[in-house]
């Protein structure tokens, strides 16, 4: 049985303005956004600073840190209560401290694979969050293609940790997204095929038709 599969557009940007428009042009069509911070370290590119990132009230926000010291934001993420926060697992801090900070806040806590990452060799930190971040793009950009193979850690991750939600983030477009909806995933987040568009909300309700279509997946 095919799971319900969510469409979460992105925003990775560092300009003000961009980040402005970007909100309200999502704002019309859903309310669950993930949002992507980079600090020029972990990922090459720096965003707008976590300090300047806000939402609509009535947004479930997703924030993804691709930051090397992720504690160092705690206190700014704690102030902004996003539904749920996402770290990578390759940061050379001890996240656990931070997950329990999360949690008893009432944050719901994600760990982000990159692609050279063995699922089985964090498990620790799988164990203790509610969602998987499965990366398979290049990170603090939009638009690089797809590593399909990352397909391979789904279902080593639901055996891990069945209640876990699994997520995807890297390369999504019109022509994968059937592939990825029947792969067991629960998120897929897109950015590019749906920041760049002409008309983000036409893109997005297409997105949603295609992972609804029954049948064979070519």
């Amino acid at each position: 049985m095919l799971r319900t599969v969510s469409i979460v557009p992105t925003i990775l940007t560092n300009n003000k303005i961009d980040y402005r428009t970007q909100v309200e042009r999502i704002n019309v069509f859903t309310r669950r956004v993930q949002i992507d911070v980079t600090d020029g370290i972990f990922a090459p590119a720096t965003t707008l600073d976590v300090t300047n990132i806000w939402w609509p009230k009535n947004w479930d926000a997703d924030l993804h840190l691709m930051t090397a010291r992720p504690s160092g934001y705690l206190d700014t993420i704690l102030k902004l209560s996003p539904s749920l926060c996402i770290l990578h697992a390759e940061v050379e801090e001890d996240l656990t401290p931070i997950f329990v900070a999360l949690k008893d806040a009432g944050i719901k806590t994600g760990l982000a694979l990159l692609p050279s990452t063995f699922p089985g060799a964090v498990k620790h930190y799988i164990d203790a969050v509610d969602h998987v971040l499965i990366f398979a793009g290049q990170l603090g950009k939009q638009g690089a293609p797809a590593d399909m193979m990352q397909m391979e850690k789904i279902p080593l991750i639901r055996n891990m940790k069945p209640e876990a939600e699994i997520g995807w983030d890297g390369g999504v477009n019109m022509a994968n997204v059937r592939a990825l909806a029947h792969a067991d995933l629960d998120v897929i987040n897109v950015g590019s095929a749906i920041a760049k568009a002409e008309n983000p909300a036409a893109v997005f309700q297409q997105m949603v038709a295609e992972i609804d279509k029954n049948g064979v997946v070519i």
